[in-house]
């Protein structure tokens, strides 16, 4: 069984809430266990969702070269799965098999996709498993 893992997009963004500082240090382990080991991953759809995010709804947005800076050195090295048909076509058979919106499902089909055998979020269930792949809470 794959060690990889995949982070969705709530881990990183919890690691600028001051407010949430148990759910930041959590999400920093996880961040920093991804780029050590080379076994944590995301798409581009995590990617895009976080920079939307930090640049128009943290407390302080980032400004454009901040984001630049992030994304290069914290998410370039773990950007493993970028837009395809081929993913399209899986999110859309988990979306029917499994009723779940779009968005969820692409990051379920990416997860698939880069062989993960964890999916590290809060907006799943916990415990769930998804075809190979197990969901995790990492703040349950």
């Amino acid at each position: 069984m794959s060690a990889r893992f995949f982070l969705d997009t709530n881990i990183f963004v919890y690691t600028f809430d001051a407010k949430a500082t148990a759910k930041a240090q959590k999400s920093a382990e996880l961040i920093r266990r991804a780029a050590d080991t080379g076994q944590g991953i995301v798409s581009y759809q995590v990617v895009q969702e976080f920079l939307n995010v930090a640049l128009r709804r943290f407390s302080q947005p980032m400004s454009p070269a901040e984001a630049e800076q992030y994304l290069i050195t914290v998410f370039r090295p773990i950007l493993a799965v970028h837009s395809s048909p081929a993913l399209y076509v899986e999110a859309l058979r988990i979306s029917a098999k499994h009723h779940l919106a779009w968005c969820d499902s692409l990051i379920l089909a990416a997860a698939l996709q880069g062989e993960c055998a964890t999916l590290y979020s809060e907006d799943f269930q916990h415990g769930r498993k998804i075809e190979n792949l197990q969901i995790e809470n990492p703040f349950a």
